[in-house]
């Protein structure tokens, strides 16, 4: 049986068409190859750097009690926090103690002079602290009510009484 030639033909164009897909399949699959491997490119140039921010540290305070409860310093507890000012409201009187923080216990005798009647012993009154401080190169600011702890010593027949830090604790 042989083939008419109009149908060699058409076999023909066939085979040409697919040839032709092939070719075109081949293209865009090249092109999808090449389009991938330039997106990976420009992720990596686009990738976002994630730069770790230090977040802000809340002023805590605490007492160092020396010099036999005479003298106090009051300082950060974060070493990160550095005081460029501290005041004390103690019983509506205010003491300035500068960036350094040291409290002397005469200055607190000063101020309770009313409760100079109270007995020997421990006692605390409420202080509020108001602080100017730099975190991290930024100058921020706080305040916060505190437990200032003193005793009362000496009171005998021809002393009276002096007044020694204990301890400081938040409220």
């Amino acid at each position: 049986m042989s083939e008419s030639s109009e149908a060699r033909t058409r076999r023909r164009w066939i085979n040409f068409g697919e040839l032709v897909a092939v070719a075109a399949l081949l293209v865009s699959a090249a092109g999808v190859w090449i389009n991938w491997k330039d997106q990976d490119k420009r992720d990596v140039d686009r990738s976002t750097r994630v730069v770790e921010q230090k977040q802000s540290i809340p002023l805590v305070l605490r007492g160092h009690v020396e010099n036999d409860g005479k003298r106090m310093e009051i300082s950060p507890l974060e070493s990160t926090h550095a005081l460029e000012s501290l005041k004390l409201t103690v019983a509506g009187t205010t003491l300035d103690l500068g960036s350094d923080g040291d409290l002397d216990a005469s200055d607190l005798d000063t101020v309770l002079k009313a409760r100079d009647k109270e007995l020997k012993g421990n006692h605390s009154v409420p202080v509020r602290i108001d602080a100017r401080y730099v975190e991290l190169g930024d100058e921020r600011s706080a305040h916060g009510t505190y437990q200032l702890r003193y005793r009362w010593d000496g009171g005998g027949l021809f002393g009276g009484h002096s007044v020694r830090l204990t301890g400081l604790s938040r409220s």
